[in-house]
């Protein structure tokens, strides 16, 4: 298997999203999350930017150590000696220094010729030779040069010292055929090729990058440039997930990486938090359909073998499983295995008596989430009527005061009461819950949403607790969000035995 080495610039290029500027502490973060991806190198920032940048890249030096730290550069001295005083304390270094190189940016963008360009991009590798032994080269546009021009600045800034050479389509413009070419025509061309690791930094203005990324390992290269989530100026840069699963599930290509894909989903979930950029529904890999089933056909076939609709297994990437989405399409072996997975076990009339509600529900649903399911289940006597604990009533004082909640629970048929005071008129609530049952479970997750729009609608809470053995789900929904709250939080409470 060959290796192909990932370089990950979620944190340079991937924070260049407007809006989405991170933190020190933030970004240490999420390089010690990409440590434990197995990435080869992290972009970790363009120093000379802003003294945040420069000290963000000192202090991910210091809370890393395996993989390489890179600094970005243009062609420029100072931006050079700025970069090598960034990664002062990196245990691995590497400066990513570069310039133009398409007739576009070498007459409007730099307003200077070839020969001038070739000058100043050798200059700057020299220069990042004096202060580190790995230096990255980048032709920026270089999807867009002219393939002649393209070979001769790659092999002069070669022999001046650089070894990796970054060939980037900056505007996302190339076909992946185009793309390949442009890489064998390095390959091919450049006689001190073998010298550099020849990399590749795709852009997805036209949705290409993953395949152009991969067409450019085809050709040559050995490094790819992604982002976790694809996040990137514009449309985004190569989703990191898309081609390293790409070249896992496709095996018989014969390459492989250091990615330890379990750790795809925390990571991908960790970026999209602190970028507070949502990863869309349908996102390749990680987005939240990406291993959903809603036709009946597919929920079937997945059901009885998951090969049959996919080509990934969800625990590769760190999922517990794959999602069977109930619509109206759905059928009864669908709403058994929904229901087992939220830890209900319903045997015949039951699942009749489910199914048949679930029915009268789906033509008015688009399709049925899990809060969803658990709301059709709460709806259900049968299981209404082995619930141990009861909300009776329930006031609550909040505003300018502490707030308090006094409550009052029916719990094997005897009536208990108490007061609490908490944080909040919620917290408040749930304090005298645990006070009445003599129990300290604290939800791992507290969703609200509104079920329709207005002051005066419904509002769905879902509620997770751990018992220690797996996660129970409460539900409840009510035009009182506290309200619905608590009877969410009981509703959990009454499926543990305790």
């Amino acid at each position: 298997m060959k290796r192909i080495y990932i370089f990950d610039t979620t944190l340079r290029d991937g924070e260049q999203v407007p809006g989405c500027q991170l933190s020190t502490v933030e970004k240490i973060e999420i390089a010690q999350s990409l440590e434990h991806l197995g990435v080869d190198v992290i972009e970790a920032g363009f120093p000379v930017s802003s003294p945040v940048d420069f000290n963000s890249i000192r202090e991910i030096s210091k809370s890393v150590s395996n993989p390489v730290i890179c600094a970005l550069t243009r062609a420029v001295p100072g931006d050079i000696e700025i970069a090598a005083d960034s990664l002062k304390f990196a245990k691995y270094k590497r400066i990513h220094t570069g310039i133009g190189v398409s007739e576009q940016h070498i007459r409007t963008k730099l307003r200077s010729t070839h020969d001038e360009i070739v000058q100043r991009a050798v200059e700057a590798v020299k220069l990042s030779r004096r202060f580190v032994d790995e230096v990255q080269f980048y032709a920026e546009d270089a999807g867009r040069a002219d393939d002649d021009f393209l070979c001769r600045i790659i092999e002069a800034v070669i022999d001046a010292g650089a070894r990796i050479v970054n060939i980037p389509d900056t505007t996302g413009y190339c076909l992946p055929v185009h793309f390949g070419a442009k890489i064998s025509q390095l390959v091919n061309r450049v006689p001190n090729i073998d010298k550099a690791i020849i990399s590749v930094h795709c852009h997805n203005d036209l949705g290409l990058a993953t395949a152009n990324s991969i067409y450019g390992v085809l050709a040559g290269a050995t490094q790819v440039e992604c982002t976790i989530n694809g996040v990137g100026e514009r449309a985004g840069n190569a989703a990191l997930e898309e081609v390293v699963m790409t070249l896992k599930s496709h095996s018989e290509l014969g390459y492989e990486t250091g990615i330890v894909t379990k750790c795809i989903t925390p990571t991908s979930r960790l970026v999209s938090a602190m970028l507070n950029m949502s990863v869309q529904n349908n996102k390749a890999i990680v987005g939240r359909n990406a291993f959903a089933h809603s036709s009946g056909i597919h929920q079937d076939g997945v059901l009885k073998s998951r090969d049959n609709y996919e080509i990934i297994d969800p625990k590769d990437i760190g999922l517990t499983d794959n999602s069977i989405v109930l619509t109206a399409r759905s059928g009864r072996a669908a709403l058994r295995s929904k229901l087992q997975k939220l830890g209900f076990t319903l045997r015949g009339q039951e699942v009749d008596m489910v199914y048949e509600r679930f029915l009268e529900l789906a033509d008015k649903n688009k399709y049925f989430t899990d809060d969803d399911v658990l709301a059709l289940i709460s709806d259900i006597d049968i299981i209404r009527e082995s619930r141990r604990i009861h909300l009776e009533s329930l006031e609550v004082i909040s505003g300018t005061v502490t707030p308090r909640a006094s409550i009052t629970l029916i719990v094997d048929g005897v009536e208990v009461s108490t007061k609490s005071n908490g944080v909040g008129p919620i917290d408040a609530a749930f304090s005298a819950v645990r006070q009445l049952l003599n129990v300290d479970y604290v939800p791992q997750d507290f969703v609200i949403q509104p079920m329709t729009r207005g002051s005066e609608d419904l509002g769905r809470v879902h509620i997770t607790l751990d018992n220690g053995e797996r996660l129970i789900h409460g539900f409840a929904f009510h035009k009182d969000i506290v309200y619905a709250s608590v009877e969410a939080y009981i509703d959990a409470l009454n499926r543990i035995q305790f």
